[in-house]
């Protein structure tokens, strides 16, 4: 039993040392590109402390130093993504921290502001759990003048992607522009959800990712302060809890459906 409880899944591994999220862990173990003593692994593999693992054959450490917690105002054609071999306007080379960070989320290429940046692979999950209501807070731009119509069937939600999105807080802020606070990130939902009412966004700028607010020049990025790190684990902690007991209950429900008799209805 001692033995096992120090074995560990390689996506938890990976994502525990700052290398990637686990879900980006599975996708470099599904591509061969992780080994375990020299062999590829299968997924869900578990590991302990004296195996050596590698990516793209590069040799993975346990993390010792603390975690990195950045705010980064991305400019407007900054791509967030990981991979700087294919993209040469990527967030990473961008920035060029002296530490391998990557993105929590992300932002659009022709949209600017507010993207988190961090080694804490398990902080990643967390905030990116859609089930989990984060909000985040934007400034859009649109092609003409907005109407009570187009405020009333923002904010009650948009059918776009199979889907009808969230109901959601919009404000008109002048002819042009309204702010909106969405609990979930479909991919390009804004701008399908504009789209979808003969709007086109001309500018789409984030302000605020839960309790963290964009305070910085475009193109310069900060680390979290430490009122500001502890006020999102809170969060982060409550909405954990509330999805725990969601489903608590939901396993509750089927397991009384299934005791639940059936009705003889042959006479």
């Amino acid at each position: 039993m001692a033995e096992e409880k120090k074995l560990k899944r390689i996506n938890k591994f990976l994502s525990e040392v700052g290398y990637c999220s686990r879900r980006k862990a599975d996708q470099l173990i599904d591509e061969g590109r992780v080994t375990i003593n020299g062999a590829v692994p299968e997924m869900g593999t578990k590991i302990s402390d004296e195996d050596e693992v590698r990516v793209n054959g590069e040799l993975i450490s346990a993390k010792k130093e603390k975690n990195v917690y950045l705010a980064f105002n991305k400019p407007v054609g900054i791509v967030c993504t990981t991979d700087t071999r294919v993209e040469k306007d990527n967030i990473i080379d961008y920035i060029n921290y002296p530490k391998r960070i990557f993105p929590i989320g992300r932002l659009d290429k022709p949209s600017e502001g507010l993207i988190l940046l961090t080694d804490d692979g398990d902080i990643v999950n967390k905030i990116l759990r859609a089930r989990n209501n984060h909000e985040k807070e934007y400034i859009v731009k649109v092609d003409k003048p907005i109407n009570n119509d187009f405020l009333n069937k923002m904010s009650n939600g948009v059918p776009i992607l199979d889907t009808v999105t969230r109901k959601c807080k919009v404000a008109k802020v002048s002819s042009h522009e309204f702010r909106i606070i969405l609990t979930q990130g479909l991919n390009r939902q804004i701008r399908r959800m504009c789209e979808y009412l003969n709007y086109e966004v001309v500018n789409l700028k984030r302000i605020r990712i839960m309790n963290i607010e964009l305070d910085l020049p475009v193109g310069k990025y900060r680390e979290l302060t430490p009122e500001e790190f502890k006020n999102l684990n809170q969060l982060i902690g409550d909405s954990s809890k509330t999805e725990e007991a969601s489903q608590l209950s939901a396993n509750e429900v089927q397991a009384k459906v299934k005791k639940r008799p059936r009705i003889n209805r042959k006479k």
